[in-house]
């Protein structure tokens, strides 16, 4: 096990503001040792909440040209046939998974090809679960191409909690299926858009495996 990149920063100042609490309630209580002990307790149970949060676990990644495989950790909310109005502009299976901040929150590419689109959306902070924070939430939008010709669009959607979306996509660039894609920290969503016709191997409310889990085959 080992700790992400994007919470290096993040654990840094978490160690240094509990620090700060602990000296400050070694000075301000220091004829009450059992409220500075309790202080102990909750900045311990908090330093490791953070840490657990940006834990990156090895995984032997699932492969295969006609798989799709799931972009995150998390639970499948929504599987539905809906419009995709931004880069598609037609009807596509939508498929998303949601992130709770328990969840590993490393995000994945589902499949392998040349990512054609990256665009950025600055927006709301709409719980993850509501239907319309697909569309106005702060997000990022990634199209990659397959080789074959057939295009998926992954979208990172931030939550009530998740207030910052990373993605390493370019224009341009090749990737793997499996390779990190992004990061979004504290609690967010991931839908992946696909052909109409794509088998869902998943079901409403089951929980995903970023990386290993086969959400749909492709044609």
């Amino acid at each position: 096990m080992t700790i992400h990149k994007e919470g290096y920063a993040s654990l840094i100042l978490t160690v240094l503001l509990l620090t700060a609490v602990h000296f400050l309630s070694q000075y301000l209580l220091e004829s009450y040792p059992i409220a500075r002990q309790i202080i102990l307790i909750i900045s311990i149970a908090l330093f490791l909440i953070v840490l657990q949060f940006f834990r990156h676990p090895k995984r032997n990644l699932t492969q295969g040209d006609k798989l799709v495989i799931a972009p995150a950790d998390g639970k499948v909310v929504v599987i539905e046939e809906t419009e995709e109005n931004e880069v598609f502009k037609d009807r596509r299976l939508q498929v998303s998974i949601f992130m709770s901040p328990v969840n590993v929150h490393v995000n994945r590419y589902p499949v392998e090809g040349k990512v054609s689109f990256s665009k950025y959306h600055p927006g709301l902070y709409l719980v993850a679960w509501h239907p319309k924070s697909s569309t106005e939430n702060e997000r990022t939008t990634v199209v990659v191409d397959k080789p074959s010709g057939v295009r998926v669009l992954m979208r990172q959607i931030a939550g009530a909690l998740a207030r910052r979306i990373v993605c390493y996509a370019t224009e341009g660039k090749e990737v793997k299926q499996g390779e990190e894609m992004g990061f979004i920290k504290f609690g967010s969503r991931v839908d992946v858009f696909l052909p109409i016709g794509t088998k869902v191997n998943v079901e409403l409310n089951q929980a995903v495996k970023g990386g290993v889990t086969v959400l749909a085959e492709l044609n």
